[in-house]
């Protein structure tokens, strides 16, 4: 039996798209809309009758997302003898879920959901109909956030609670549509806190529950006993693509910095790092390190003048917790600091030499120095239609590359062109153009608009270099 993770996504439909932007906030803990929402059972022995209360309070904030798009899909050849070789369109549908986090019509869903899409609708729980347009689309945490116009009406809404830790064991409830049936509720626990294996994302620190999460459930939230949205749910391990009592979920903190980021009309996220790169140790390393178990990151790479170097953090040193969260693996130290908020002083410990440390860091977003300077290549250069960026920790954390990457020019896209032809990828970095070093775009431009009887470039991939000719 082979085990997949795979993000719960379901098949609908779709029409339309709108905008409008106003300002409500949701308060963690309150009744998000209008009406009697009934009580929240004050303890734990209540939940014994029934979590009804809960799910009036949270499931009138709860929305189906549906998108389609345009595939151009190309004709079997034996086809291709009626249709003389055309392609022809081929829609896509996609359902999911999500949350209504602002009364005027601000909803929280996966970017899986939405991603390509060309139309988007919302459908509220009493079943009525909406055109959506996307305010943020980060596809690295895969969420995204919508708006649709609800002409100054004010719809329920479900509060982000990023302030009190989930612990393992709580009570939690699962609301979206699974398979299309229509808005479901499902109980379970949370089954783990930091599960950071799940490659869904780029960030991958997730929020494990046994609360049945199915396709189209996708974007919904997983709601604690005050009917807050703790969670964003965005995976499963499965067999066969159904339940298996193993759901994943964005937790909170990452959910609420992507809504910030939108609520401030931004179109991406910039997240806080401290300039230090680590591995997460082996039983053998802890042993060297006279560690009593393989808990930490070692570090291996510091930013010069960044955070980490400034306090003190040094190559070698094993960050084993940050503030009063401990640090198992680089997606642990990842989260926590790109979770807090730039400015914030954190106190990080550190074992050196065999002793404990406590050092003082200042959270602070990446240097976006030098500017990305975005670029589509032209012309008839084997480079020609790929976009292309200056590499910057704040430009590399943007488009998914390496912040630790020596600096240099980056393809960022690949359009139809030379640069699709020859396999050029995102991610590629453009060392040499007929032997030119390239440092900046505006090098990787010059370079390409010059006329050529034959074409050499030499390109990083990973910690490949490859070199390539090709005829002018």
């Amino acid at each position: 039996m082979v085990w997949r993770i795979g993000r719960v996504t379901g098949a609908g439909a779709l029409v339309g798209v709108a905008a409008s932007l106003a300002c409500s906030w949701a308060i963690a803990g309150q009744p998000g809309g209008g009406g009697d929402t009934g009580r929240i059972p004050p303890d734990a022995a209540s939940l014994h009758y029934s979590f009804a209360p809960i799910v009036r309070h949270a499931a009138p904030a709860v929305v189906n997302v549906y998108s389609r798009r345009l595939v151009r899909q190309q004709l079997d050849p034996f086809w291709t003898l009626f249709s003389g070789g055309m392609a022809r369109d081929r829609v896509e549908q996609s359902l999911g879920s999500g949350s209504i986090v602002r009364a005027d019509g601000v909803v929280l869903t996966n970017h899986h959901n939405i991603a390509g899409a060309q139309e988007i609708q919302v459908v509220t729980a009493d079943r009525r109909e909406w055109p959506a347009t996307v305010l943020l689309d980060d596809s690295h945490a895969d969420l995204a956030v919508l708006k649709i116009d609800t002409k100054g009406e004010r719809l329920p809404t479900i509060a982000i609670n990023n302030a009190s830790a989930p612990q393992v064991g709580d009570l939690v409830l699962a609301i979206g549509n699974p398979f299309g049936v229509g808005q479901t509720v499902t109980n379970g626990i949370v089954s783990a806190v930091a599960r950071s294996d799940v490659t869904t994302n780029d960030y991958s620190y997730f929020l494990q529950t046994d609360a049945a999460i199915n396709p189209g459930n996708s974007g919904g939230p997983l709601v604690d006993m005050n009917g807050d949205l703790i969670g964003v749910n965005t995976a499963i391990v499965s067999s066969s693509g159904a339940s298996a009592g193993v759901g994943f979920a964005i937790p909170a903190s990452i959910a609420r910095q992507v809504v910030d980021a939108a609520f401030k009309g931004d179109h991406t996220v910039t997240r806080p790092w401290i300039g230090a790169k680590g591995q997460a140790l082996t039983d053998e390393m802890a042993k060297s390190f006279g560690l009593a178990s393989p808990r930490g990151v070692v570090v291996t790479d510091i930013w010069t003048g960044g955070a980490a170097d400034r306090a003190g953090i040094v190559r070698g040193d094993v960050i084993t917790a940050v503030g009063d969260d401990q640090i198992d693996d680089p997606a642990g130290l990842t989260y926590h600091i790109g979770a807090r908020r730039p400015g914030e002083d954190v106190s990080v410990r550190i074992w050196r030499n065999g002793q404990a440390r406590t050092l003082r860091v200042t959270i602070e977003t990446p240097p976006d120095s030098p500017p990305a300077d975005k670029r589509v290549i032209a012309g008839r250069s084997p480079l020609s239609g790929a976009t292309v960026i200056n590499l910057s920790p704040a430009s590399a954390q943007q488009y998914g590359g390496d912040p630790f990457a020596s600096r240099g020019v980056m393809v960022v896209d690949v359009g139809a062109g030379f640069a699709h032809n020859i396999g050029v990828q995102p991610g590629d970095l453009i060392r040499e153009v007929n032997g030119h070093k390239i440092a900046t775009t505006a090098d990787l431009v010059e370079a390409t608009a010059r006329d050529s009887l034959g074409w050499s470039l030499v390109i990083q991939r990973g910690g490949q270099i490859i070199t390539a000719r090709f005829a002018g």
